[in-house]
């Protein structure tokens, strides 16, 4: 009867495709299936009359048989009458809890953000957690972490939630990972307060919905007035932002680039498969202008990056230009509601309406997947000099406007 109480998964089980639930292994060992698809372990138990979940750890870190391992411990722990989410606890106490005080939200943040990281494949998005979980959340921050409720998160979101979309949409995901890695470490218990579904969805109002997807773009009628007031400007930020607009790429592409990548005499610009969200090496043509661009940031490059933020503080790791940089150029040439990403949009419709290049090519540009996994192993090529022709053409349109020169512009 025990053997088939317990040992229920199998280590085909754990690499199969799960649709979202628990699976139980037994013994109070579930293997728990996110709806994003990740895994990981996890004991439920019951304590002082209520039931207790502590996280094992995902199954990347923990095999089935160290998963196994650490449900016998708990159980044995349970009979011994003793919680094991409190146990674990006493063992990776952080020395400002060594001394009795509640844990706040700001060290569970920290602590989340550090686990995390190494898992992250951005430095820029690593410091937009930071940024937000210190600065937009500071609220939150010397609040117990036990103690959260609704109204503090919201204390946070409704002074931005209209006015900073975006970056409100983004804390508010941010605030309710961390209270959750606060649940799985036994330091609090209870629904999450910054929970969307069936909760703040009901507290908050709707947004206003953007021009485009998740990202508001400019119109790519206007791209030409726009550059023009742009290249008035040669400071940092405004020479990353338009060599941005010219490649296409996302910004933490661009922000992160480095003097290192570039291949000037041949026009290319080869960004390494760790910066790209496909995990896959993407090398982007070069315009003349985006060229041009890259020769004139290159005295300024320092540490390391092409586009390098503020003069570093002592004993802080040298940073790429700030994402909020290209934002607050965007604000003060008027043109504050749209968003640096919204320009892959613009540039997306600009290729579709104005231009004769098939589909592919300006997908390819943006580096998305192109058809399914079986066509995308047949096309081992990138389309290199094609996709040059389409950047050659974007940059003189972004330049003069001129739509009939580049409609006649194909394979």
């Amino acid at each position: 009867m025990a053997n088939r109480t317990l040992n229920r998964l199998s280590a085909r089980t754990l690499s199969s495709a799960l649709p979202p639930k628990l699976y139980a292994d037994g013994g109070g060992l579930y293997l728990v299936v996110e709806t994003t698809g990740a895994k990981r372990w996890s004991f439920i138990f019951q304590f002082g009359g209520r039931r207790k979940e502590m996280g094992l750890g995902p199954i990347s870190d923990v095999s089935l048989a160290a998963a196994r391992d650490r449900a016998h411990e708990a159980r044995q722990l349970v009979k011994a009458g003793k919680n094991p989410i409190f146990e674990k606890r006493q063992l990776a106490l952080l020395p400002e809890e060594q001394t009795g005080g509640p844990v706040t939200f700001g060290t569970v943040a920290d602590r989340f953000i550090e686990n995390q990281a190494p898992s992250w494949k951005s430095k820029v998005h690593i410091q937009q957690w930071r940024r937000t979980l210190k600065v937009d959340a500071k609220r939150l921050r010397s609040l117990p972490v036990s103690e959260i409720t609704t109204n503090d998160v919201l204390s946070v979101l409704r002074p931005i939630w209209q006015s900073k979309a975006v970056t409100a949409s983004r804390l508010r995901g941010r605030i309710e990972r961390v209270l959750d890695a606060a649940k799985v470490e036994g330091l609090r218990s209870g629904e999450n307060p910054a929970r969307w579904k069936g909760h703040l969805a009901l507290m908050l109002p709707k947004r206003r919905k953007l021009a485009r997807g998740h990202h508001a773009a400019l119109p790519y009628e206007d791209v030409t007035s726009f550059m023009a007031s742009l290249r008035k400007s040669q400071s940092i930020s405004s020479l990353a932002l338009e060599f941005t607009i010219l490649t296409a790429v996302r910004t933490s592409e661009a922000l992160c680039a480095s003097p290192s990548e570039f291949d000037l005499e041949n026009a290319v610009w080869t960004i390494p498969a760790e910066r790209m969200k496909r995990e896959l090496p993407h090398r982007v043509p070069l315009s003349p202008r985006a060229v041009e661009l890259v020769k004139l940031m290159l005295p300024r490059a320092r540490d390391g990056h092409l586009f390098p933020g503020l003069a570093h503080r002592r004993n802080r790791e040298p940073r790429p230009l700030s994402n909020m940089c290209m934002l607050k150029m965007l604000d003060l040439l008027g043109y504050g509601e749209f968003t640096v990403h919204g320009f892959r949009s613009t540039f997306k419709d600009w290729a579709s309406d104005c231009t004769l290049f098939p589909r592919e090519v300006s997908e390819a540009a943006l580096s998305h997947a192109i058809g399914d996994a079986v066509e995308r192993s047949y096309r081992r090529r990138d389309a290199l000099e094609l996709r040059r022709k389409l950047m050659v053409a974007w940059a003189n349109y972004c330049a003069t406007g001129a739509i009939e020169s580049v409609q006649l512009i194909a394979a």
